[in-house]
């Protein structure tokens, strides 16, 4: 099948469903799905809390469990399925533990993943927004031409190339804003970039292919980080298809909310600040006397120490509401709870759209390089538990048949 045609169906099926993923589960206490659904929202309202821990993170059993419920789900594996870029280990490509000095574990195994894909590299490798140049240090010893990187923070920089200096690696960064007009892009490279967000993989994208560089290997990530606040297809195709998805920036977040490779202690953090902020939505609701969703601005961890009552009149100071002084804190906690509950359930059915709109976004950016004349792969590098956000973009310049080893 296509790019473009799978692009088509991945489209129309979000189209299809937008009532299920576009309203969020949080702000909306009675969505209207579940009236348009009644026998969906009455199955996941039958699911005990090991139900939801077991299937948070598996949207495939999420999806075989719903298809009756809701059929289109049937072909759910198929619609999401993306085959690894590479067959080989990425062991030999990793770099080893003692040379990798302030390089977090994952990142070091995923930039070894990345290395593995990639391989053959037949040009000079520029890493785009490269940090302390983990990736790049990685690819140094596979490429037979220069290695460099671009980032903006100086401190970054510094550190990379005294890493690179300390471990003999052929590997030159350079402190630059990718995003300034006035950026000129070296000649004939491979462009490389490992969780580049937004408008930077954007930019990175359109740079490539105005300057015809020769090859473009990259992982994307937070989709949503962008200035403007509709999304914009990129390729002609998807721009002018009968009726392209619209999608917000906000909702843009969807594709990246995942949380499988958080700890445990994270992710019980996660929830009891959930449980407490949905404690004082149904309070701030009852006091206001408007049953509308006010949002609540980000706190210190500190502040989760002390009890609900004190995040409540923290929130009504910041939200500048008088809470009544005989005002029952335990009951709106046991509020709290109960939407927790409901708010999980929910959100296992709007988070079966994440994969797919994460495809829908990258597929977009495929059709863009085939139209810019490039060859693309579209696979992982890695496993989702080593990271959720493994899709890799292979692009190489059509008679390009030096690059064009890499397209195994």
């Amino acid at each position: 099948m296509s790019f473009y045609r799978r692009w088509q169906q991945l489209n129309d099926w979000l189209v299809q469903h937008r009532e299920l993923w576009q309203p969020l589960p949080f702000t909306d206490p009675n969505p209207a799905w579940a009236d348009r659904w009644p026998a969906l929202a009455a199955r996941v309202a039958k699911l005990s809390d090991e139900d939801c821990r077991q299937l948070d993170d598996e949207p495939g059993k999420t999806a075989g469990l719903l298809e009756r419920e809701l059929p289109s789900l049937q072909g759910f594996d198929e619609l999401t399925c993306v085959e690894p870029l590479s067959s080989e280990s990425s062991d030999q490509s990793t770099l080893p533990e003692v040379r990798a000095t302030d390089m977090p574990g994952r990142k070091r195994l995923q930039s070894g993943a990345f290395a593995a894909a990639v391989q053959p590299l037949g040009h000079d490798v520029l890493d785009w927004c490269c940090g302390k140049g983990h990736l790049a240090r990685t690819l140094a010893p596979f490429c037979d031409g220069t290695v460099t990187g671009f980032e903006w923070d100086q401190a970054l920089v510094d550190d990379g190339n005294r890493l690179a200096g300390k471990f003999g690696d052929a590997v030159t960064l350079h402190c630059q804003d990718v995003m300034a007009e006035e950026l000129v892009m070296p000649k004939a490279l491979h462009g490389v970039a490992l969780h580049a967000c937004g408008d930077l993989h954007r930019n990175l994208m359109r740079r490539v292919a105005d300057t015809g560089q020769p090859r473009l290997s990259f992982s994307p990530c937070c989709y949503h980080l962008t200035e403007n606040p509709d999304y914009q297809p990129m390729s002609r195709r998807a721009g002018s298809w009968r009726n392209t998805l619209q999608v917000s920036r906000d909702d843009l977040r969807l594709a990246v909310q995942e949380t499988v490779t958080a700890p445990q202690r994270v992710r019980q953090q996660t929830r009891q600040v959930r449980r407490w902020r949905l404690g004082f939505d149904g309070l701030q609701r009852f006091v206001r006397g408007v049953d509308a969703y006010l949002p609540v601005p980000s706190h210190s961890a500190g502040l989760m120490s002390g009890d609900f009552a004190d995040f409540c009149r923290w929130a009504a100071m910041k939200k500048g509401l008088d809470l009544p002084k005989d005002t029952d804190f335990g009951y709106w906690q046991s509020h709290g709870e109960r939407r927790f509950q409901e708010v999980r359930r929910h959100e296992l059915v709007r988070h079966l759209f994440r994969r797919p709109l994460e495809l829908w976004l990258v597929l977009d950016y495929v059709l863009f390089l085939e139209e810019q004349g490039y060859d693309v792969r579209l696979g992982t590098f890695c496993e989702r538990q080593l990271t959720p956000r493994n899709l890799l973009i292979d692009a190489v310049q059509s008679g390009d048949h030096q690059g064009a080893q890499g397209l195994r």
